[in-house]
């Protein structure tokens, strides 16, 4: 007997019924973007390796020790599964030229890849939803991305999110920063763990970044970057809060917020949650003014955030159940095999009429087939017996009424009838 095979770990099957959360949340999706006039993008999920490396940096985490990356065997091409999707969604608008007539609001959604060590919120293979401003340099488009994501977690029913945001400012301020963050480190580098000690040089700003208990006192007594800004970035990180304050959305400045790609200047984000854990980010972006032309373009401003859809859905999870998403409207129960090509007929009439209908199959007595259609989670049982086939109607039985379930018998003529009756049942 061959050996079973599984799934590769960190990598997940995503099964019935919480595929339903899945499709639903996707719908919720497309919906949010039509209302902001944001239009669907797709990349490939392979890319060349010298994308994420020249537009993600060289001394991250994602390039140094998290990319899925492999010599094609026909080419010798270094390729590399998308480790996330901001630096292909650039990659794609400079070689289509799609900015030639102005600013493009865009959006995706689709797996990730990074080889990390699967815990709870933080997989190998994940997906992400985002959304792309490009071409747009004022921070009343980093307001708009900001309050879009605010709407997405109002139609999805999610409480308890907060916003966290910062300013990085541009090359001059960071590099001005990165200099005093490098002498205040190596006076109390006898403090720093090897991981500090590693990025002291190459990438110190992601030292603030750590999540080592033992170093948060000396990352709180850190320069801040804020500390370094010049007139045009405090005036554009001001802009933001006001917009912000005028729309009502609370927020805090957290001046230690860095994100863990190299290309964010400016506004930086987070969404961030308590009832994830330690993976508490659940959609994080920002600014990234100076993507474009590192990808080979010509200068334009941009801007963007990701959602972690697993994130989301684990919090939608604590408040809705899968079959909530998946709920059919009814269930045909076929109690008399003659009555079939009947049972078939109105179905397709029900949801041609938007109805969510599932008939049963694989035969079995009322009994058995009731239980199943009160399994599947639909507000009613349809029953085609033997008496409903004699009379051309159908019993119409309310699974979900919560006192004592009442059948009755509906005509099929006019097919208005019934679908009448299951309204207004």
């Amino acid at each position: 007997m061959n050996p079973k095979l599984s799934a590769v770990k960190g990598m997940n099957d995503i099964l019935p019924p919480d595929s339903a959360r899945w499709e639903w949340f996707e719908s919720t999706v497309r919906e949010l973007m039509r209302a902001y006039g944001y239009r669907n993008m797709r990349t490939p999920i392979v890319e060349p390796t010298a994308l994420f490396v020249r537009g993600i940096g060289e001394v991250t985490d994602i390039v140094e020790k998290e990319m899925y990356s492999f010599t094609d065997a026909l080419n010798g091409e270094q390729l590399t599964l998308r480790p996330e999707n901001t630096a292909a969604i650039v990659r794609a608008v400079v070689e289509h030229n799609l900015l030639y007539d102005g600013g493009k609001r865009l959006w995706y959604s689709g797996p990730m890849f990074r080889h990390e060590r699967p815990q709870r919120g933080r997989y190998r293979q994940f997906h992400q939803v985002g959304a792309e401003a490009l071409g747009f340099a004022g921070p009343d488009v980093d307001a708009e991305l900001i309050l879009m994501a605010r709407r997405l977690w109002n139609m999805l029913g999610l409480h308890g999110l907060r916003l966290e945001i910062n300013c990085l400012g541009q090359a001059d301020e960071r590099a001005r920063h990165r200099a005093r963050l490098i002498a205040y480190f190596e006076a109390h580098e006898e403090q720093l763990d090897a991981d500090a000690r590693r990025r002291l040089h190459s990438n110190p700003l992601r030292i603030l970044d750590t999540k080592n208990p033992a170093m948060q006192e000396l990352v709180q007594g850190a320069p801040r970057l804020l500390d370094e800004l010049g007139e045009a970035s405090r005036a554009h990180f001001d802009g933001l809060q006001q917009l912000l304050r005028a729309a009502g959305q609370e927020f805090t400045v957290n001046p230690r917020l860095v994100r863990g790609l190299d290309y964010y200047n400016l506004s930086v984000f987070e969404w961030v949650s308590d009832q994830l854990g330690a993976q508490g980010t659940v959609c994080a972006g920002g600014r990234y003014d100076t993507l474009i032309e590192q990808i080979g373009g010509k200068p334009a401003p941009a801007c963007g955030w990701a959602l972690g859809v697993e994130r989301v859905l684990e919090l939608l999870a604590q408040t809705q159940p899968a079959s909530a998403a998946a709920q059919l409207d009814a269930y045909v129960v076929l109690a008399h095999a003659p009555a079939l090509p009947r049972a078939l007929q109105v179905a397709e009439q029900l949801r041609a009429a938007g109805l969510r209908v599932q008939m049963h199959a694989g035969g079995g007595g009322m009994k058995s087939q009731m239980k199943k259609a009160d399994a599947s989670a639909a507000r009613f049982a349809l029953i085609f017996g033997e008496q409903e086939w004699l009379s051309e109607s159908v019993g119409v039985k309310d699974l979900r009424s919560g006192g004592e379930q009442q059948q009755r018998a509906v005509p099929l003529q006019p097919a208005g009838l019934l679908l009448d009756c299951l309204a207004r049942t």
